[in-house]
């Protein structure tokens, strides 16, 4: 498991553009990222396994066209409950906070692309533990939600 790409946005609803690395601020998100903030979803995921089958289905699409701040391989981003604990590089640590979301109108994402999977397939996180992380960085699910752990 590991991080494939990064990226930020200036603004809401728009593609966001690939860097090379980032900097997670403790209770805030992606250092200069438009969705970063004091709220649940500071942070998206999407693995990268769920891009390419939207490509092989035919949509003209990268890193970040969905609006993901981070693409990951080898993690099903959904299949994780809520409260998951994962550490990102070396320090920074997130608590996902939501899997999916309600779209209320058709973003820019969805023009561009034919359709977004982040509704379905995004996952947003938290941050905990801040730290900067790069392309390539391991991921490391380090706990499991209360509820989910064994009595």
């Amino acid at each position: 498991m590991k991080i494939v790409s990064i990226a930020v946005s200036k603004k809401k609803g728009t593609q966001k553009t690939p860097v090379a690395e980032a900097f997670l601020s403790k209770d805030h998100g992606l250092a200069g990222d438009a969705h970063a903030g004091p709220w649940h979803r500071q942070v998206s995921f999407l693995s990268s396994e769920s891009i390419d089958l939207a490509r092989e289905q035919g949509l003209d699409v990268g890193f970040g066209d969905f609006a993901e701040n981070i693409a990951t391989v080898g993690i099903d981003w959904k299949t994780l409950p809520i409260g998951t604990r994962v550490r990102l590089g070396e320090k920074a640590v997130v608590e996902i906070t939501q899997i999916g979301k309600e779209c209320h109108n058709r973003c820019a994402i969805y023009y561009k692309a034919g359709d977004c999977i982040m509704p379905r397939e995004g996952v947003f996180a938290r941050v905990l533990e801040e730290g900067a992380i790069r392309c390539n960085d391991p991921i490391e699910i380090i706990g499991a939600p209360f509820s989910a752990r064994p009595a």
